[in-house]
């Protein structure tokens, strides 16, 4: 349970992906069954953060290229989805938030509604970037063509998430090894063809709409109940030896972990 924090600080920018992995991998050792609640919130607090993630891309994406505004515009956006956060567990960076068997609160119907109006008001917003941005003659001189990445060559270097969807290969952990409750929704997985920064780009902006899509959906089909299950104070996993993997907002992200039965890991990998 000391590791979780840990977790947090593995990518600043994706904490709750990184509480999730490792609760996942504890879990499946544990072959703990988590209630339907918890796993809506787990996948609600996921996807706001890989738009947190995305966000802070684009926004220093665009710096790097001499634009500042979408810079600034970014942040703003980004500046709501923490806001939920902490109304949530009181964190804006490293969240903690995770549980084995679920998460440590409950969601509150101010976070719902709050989580609602979001959904309706960013989806201008990254149409409003579009406009702004992804047209412009100096951006397309910039991106398009350059640092080119075949689909073989992504493979071959072991990339995963929108790098490697950039280059042309629809792969998505949600989706081809799916986990939780990404099954029951609907979802499209945004994939390029050019495999070029511009391609790499225009994969994570889509990436952002169909994440709204999962938190629309999963706010709306959530149910009450539970939001954690029934563990032992004291973690001690029967020997053996696990890998889960998700699909984080920089892609494959995995635990290999190892228990001989005491209460800390005999090993553990992150990938």
């Amino acid at each position: 349970l000391q590791f979780i924090p840990y977790t947090d600080r593995l990518d600043y920018l994706a904490s709750m992906s990184n509480n999730m992995v490792y609760c996942l991998a504890v879990e499946k050792l544990m072959q703990v069954t988590l209630p339907p609640r918890a796993e809506y919130i787990r996948v609600i607090m996921a996807e706001l953060n890989r738009i947190a993630s995305h966000l802070v891309w684009f926004g220093t994406f665009a710096l790097d290229l001499g634009a500042i505004t979408p810079f600034l515009y970014a942040f703003r956006e980004r500046e709501k989805i923490l806001d939920l956060f902490e109304m949530t567990c009181g964190q804006r960076l490293t969240y903690n938030y995770l549980r084995f068997g679920g998460v440590s609160c409950d969601i509150s119907v101010k976070f719902i509604e709050d989580t609602k109006s979001f959904c309706k008001y960013f989806p201008p917003k990254v149409d409003e970037y579009d406009k702004l941005f992804s047209g412009n003659a100096i951006v397309i001189g910039r991106t398009k063509n350059i640092a080119v990445l075949s689909k073989d060559k992504a493979i071959d270097y072991g990339c995963s998430g929108p790098v490697l969807r950039g280059s042309g290969l629809k792969y998505d952990v949600r989706k081809d090894e799916p986990y939780s409750i990404y099954p029951s929704l609907d979802f499209a997985i945004p994939t390029g063809v050019t495999g070029d920064n511009l391609g790499r780009y225009l994969v994570r902006m889509e990436e952002m709409r169909q994440s709204v899509r999962i938190i629309e959906q999963a706010v709306e089909k959530i149910p009450a109940g539970e939001f954690i299950a029934k563990v032992p104070r004291i973690i001690k996993p029967p020997a053996g030896e696990v890998y889960v993997k998700i699909e984080s907002p920089r892609g494959e992200l995995g635990i290999f972990l190892v228990s001989d039965g005491s209460a800390k890991p005999y090993r553990l990998k992150i990938r």
